[in-house]
C-alpha cells in the first residue's frame, strides 16, 4: 500500500511519522458515491478532510499530547474505484481495511457516501465479534431500497444488519426517516436516541450516558457529518435541521473513556465541500482528530 507525502497526508506531517511500517494509525480514503440523492459531492469529502486537516493543530489541550507524533499517522493513497459496480467497490475497501487490521493497525476509512461503511465494518466485526456499531446520523438509512438501489446511501444500515446483530446497533440524532424505518426499529430492537426524544428531554439530562450505557465495551463509530445541526456543517448532501453542536457530541465520547471502554474503528462520511465555505471541512477533519485522541488517551 503506498502513502501519502507530507502536506498531503493527514496533518500533513513528515515521512518519520507518517509512514506505514511505523504508524499505529492508517487513514483509507475511499471517495465513492454513487446514490446521493439531494446534493453531490461526497466523493470529494476525503480530499477536502486531508487537505483540511493541514490546519489542525497537533497539540490537544485535554489529554496534554500531540498524538501524531506519539502513535504516528499514515495515509493511504485514495482507493480508485474506476467507474465500479457498487459491491465491487466495497469490497476494494474491505480488503484494504482488512489487510490493514491483520498489520494491527487502527483504521480510520473517510467518505465517500455513507454506503462505503458497509467494508469497514464488515472488517472490524471479524476481528471484533463483540463489538457495538455507534452510528451518528440524521437518517437512520435503513429502507431496504432507494431509487430502485438496494446500495443506496439511504440503505446502508439495512445492508449492515443482514451480517450484524441489529440489537447491538446504537443510532444517536436520528430525526428523518419513513414509516418502515421506525418499524425496523422497534421490530430489530435497534437502540436508537431521536433527536426529539433528546431534545425534549426524554433521556434526561445526561443522555450522553444513556447512549455509552448501550454500548459493549468495544465500540466501531460511524459517523455521518449531516447528524450535526446544519449550523455546525453545512457542506453535506442531504442536512437536516435541529441537528446537535460539536461539544455536547464530544461528551459521548468523554463517556465512553469515562466508563472504559474502547473505540476500535470509525468512519466519517457525506463531507460534501462547498467551495469558499471551508470551515465545515475544517471541522471534520478536527473531528477526526479529536476521535483519535479519545481512542488512544482512555
Amino acid at each position: 500500500m503506498k502513502t501519502l507525502g507530507k502536506y498531503k497526508n493527514f496533518l500533513a506531517i513528515e515521512d518519520e511519522y507518517s509512514n506505514l511500517q511505523d504508524s499505529q494509525i492508517v487513514i483509507v480514503s475511499a471517495p465513492y458515491e454513487h446514490s446521493t440523492s439531494y446534493v453531490k459531492g461526497a466523493s470529494q469529502g476525503p480530499d477536502a478532510i486531508l487537505k483540511a486537516s493541514a490546519f489542525v493543530e497537533f497539540y490537544d489541550d485535554e489529554f496534554e499530547n500531540e498524538l501524531c507524533f506519539d502513535k504516528g499517522i499514515a495515509s493511504i493513497k485514495p482507493i480508485k474505484f474506476k467507474k465500479k459496480h457498487v459491491q465491487e467497490a466495497l469490497e476494494l475497501i474491505r480488503i484494504q481495511v482488512d489487510g490493514l487490521l491483520r498489520m494491527g493497525k487502527f483504521v480510520v476509512t473517510l467518505g465517500g457516501e455513507h454506503t462505503i461503511s458497509i467494508a469497514p465494518i464488515q472488517a472490524h466485526y471479524k476481528y471484533y465479534p463483540d463489538m457495538s456499531i455507534l452510528h451518528f446520523d440524521a437518517h437512520s438509512d435503513l429502507r431496504d431500497s432507494y431509487e430502485d438501489s438496494k446500495y443506496s446511501h439511504a440503505c446502508f444500515m439495512a445492508r449492515v444488519i443482514e451480517f450484524y446483530p441489529p440489537d447491538n446497533v446504537v443510532q444517536v440524532g436520528i430525526r428523518a426517516q419513513c414509516i418502515e424505518e421506525a418499524q425496523i426499529i422497534k421490530e430489530k430492537g435497534i437502540q436508537t436516541f431521536y433527536a426529539s426524544a433528546i431534545r425534549r428531554n426524554l433521556h434526561g439530562d445526561n443522555w450522553q450516558k444513556k447512549v455509552v450505557d448501550a454500548l459493549s465495551d468495544e465500540i466501531y463509530i460511524t459517523f455521518d457529518v449531516d447528524y450535526f445541526d446544519p449550523s455546525v456543517i453545512p457542506s453535506t448532501g442531504t442536512p437536516e435541521p435541529d441537528g446537535f453542536l460539536y461539544n455536547e457530541t464530544l461528551e459521548i465520547f468523554r463517556e465512553i473513556n469515562k466508563q472504559e471502554k474502547r473505540i476500535i474503528g470509525f468512519d466519517v462520511v457525506e463531507l460534501a465541500p462547498i467551495e469558499s465555505l471551508h470551515h465545515s471541512n475544517l471541522t471534520t477533519a478536527r473531528l477526526v482528530y479529536k476521535l483519535l485522541n479519545y481512542a488512544y488517551n482512555r
